[in-house]
């Protein structure tokens, strides 16, 4: 079963990722409209804090009041958040039915060899 881990990308991959100007903007309206925060943004994107608080002070269309009161749908940082939580909680899940189905099988294993008859049957071709 895939981690979270296995999808981390080392510091040289890092250092070589550019976001565009496009990105940058975007990300900034969404903490600025009070969908997303810069500890959301740096998480889900795996970027430093300092970096999206630089983009705020570059691309930030109000300095002087952080506070808004637009209700607005969630932007895709929260969902990509959400979906990170229900990713986890499935792979939890899965792994619970694994240990049913492994738990079960031994089961049968067992009354077979105990009590010498062929519970799971098992067919053939031929007729």
């Amino acid at each position: 079963m895939a981690t979270i881990d296995q999808f981390k990308m080392s510091k040289k991959e890092k250092l070589n990722r550019r976001f565009s100007e496009d990105f940058k903007v975007k990300k900034v309206r969404e903490i600025e409209k009070g969908t997303s925060t810069p500890t959301q943004v740096s998480k889900s994107y795996d970027v430093s804090l300092t970096s999206v608080y630089k983009w705020l002070d570059k691309y930030g269309t109000n300095k002087e009041s952080t506070e808004r009161f637009i209700i607005e749908s969630k932007s895709d940082t929260v969902l990509i958040a959400n979906y990170q939580r229900k990713i986890a909680e499935l792979e939890r899940l899965i792994g619970q039915k694994q240990v049913m189905i492994d738990f079960q099988s031994k089961i049968i294993e067992l009354a077979e060899q105990e009590y010498r008859i062929d519970i799971k049957k098992k067919y053939s071709d031929k007729p």
